[in-house]
């Protein structure tokens, strides 16, 4: 039940529903979500860790998924721990100043995702489709640009929705249901006019979601054309391998992103909303490890060659 205390709204308390389940489904749950929050962060850690000792791994394409890996132990370490104290120790409360933080959070860790996700692509293009220029189009400087764009204008963003959800006004207690505080979630919670932040998130829903997905697409389709025009089969499989990890990723995090912010909102639907959230949360960062791991070559040497001679691996000065 929602409570609301007219002298009270200024420091508000949310209740986060997150998952209502009991019994066999509590421990299944539990463990579920404690694994992926483990294996998300072992894994993207080890793919950093690779990534920075090992010099065959300095180019650009592994400089842009170092950062995604770094972003993917952001997201999780965030959104996750909550969801776990929730199932674990029954504790659902969460402050404004705590809600805001995971607003912050997410909101910086979806966009730099998506725009990660969008350098990768173009990476892939320009090695594919200009390969007699890659090294010169991707610089190390350029590559380090690009990243830092990533992250500055998603942090940003993230501080500006921060700010606009500080300024609203809402009930002492007031019930989430969600697993963590989700701005549509808490936009329908809020005794103020929200007609603007919606149409803000619409907007940025196009920009930072839509606008990058399209780039990817098109990316893809010149990759795919210019893969067609190989004569050899072996080349041609040998070149769509370097590029079939990203695919995979993209689809799978692009694909419930958009499905869940593209979709009309409905009762029926917040459920469903809870499943695509944890799909691109927990599940794809979990899975990014073993997706460029298991299929790619290199890393799967660099973790071999870790494992034999370490000691003939220099840290460099910089990656690349």
């Amino acid at each position: 039940m929602n409570t609301c205390f007219p002298d009270a709204t200024s420091k508000p308390e949310f209740y986060i529903v997150a998952f209502p389940i009991n019994g066999l489904l509590w421990y299944i749950m539990f463990v579920g979500v404690f694994l992926l929050l483990l294996m998300a962060i072992c894994g993207n850690l080890l793919i950093t860790i690779l990534i920075w000792l090992v010099p065959q791994l300095h180019t650009p394409m592994y400089f842009f998924l170092c950062n995604l890996s770094v972003q993917d132990i952001i997201h999780v370490s965030a959104i996750l721990p909550k969801l776990v104290s929730i199932i674990l120790l029954g504790y659902h409360n969460i402050s404004f100043a705590g809600c805001l933080t995971q607003i912050f959070m997410f909101v910086f860790c979806l966009n730099t995702d998506f725009l990660l996700l969008t350098s990768m692509a173009y990476d892939r293009y320009v090695a594919i489709c200009v390969p007699l220029q890659y090294f010169v189009i991707m610089s190390f400087k350029k590559c380090s640009i690009l990243a830092l764009s990533c992250w500055v204008i998603s942090a940003l963003n993230a501080v500006m929705h921060s700010c606009l959800m500080s300024q609203l006004s809402f009930c002492y207690i007031k019930t989430i249901n969600h697993f963590f505080c989700d701005v549509r979630a808490m936009l329908k919670l809020s005794l103020s006019d929200t007609t603007h932040i919606k149409a803000l998130i619409f907007a940025e829903g196009v920009l930072f979601c839509f606008v990058p997905f399209i780039l990817i697409l098109i990316s893809y389709i010149l990759i795919i054309s210019a893969i067609c025009k190989i004569h050899s089969t072996a080349g041609r499989l040998k070149t769509f391998s370097s590029c079939s990890s990203h695919i995979i990723t993209v689809f799978l995090f692009c694909g419930a992103t958009l499905g869940q912010y593209m979709k009309p909102e409905s009762r029926q639907s917040e459920e469903q909303d809870k499943l695509l959230s944890l799909l691109y949360i927990a599940v794809v960062p979990m899975l990014n490890p073993l997706v460029y791991s298991l299929r790619n070559k290199d890393v799967l040497q660099a973790m071999k060659k870790l494992l034999i001679a370490p000691n003939l691996i220099l840290i460099p000065s910089k990656v690349m």
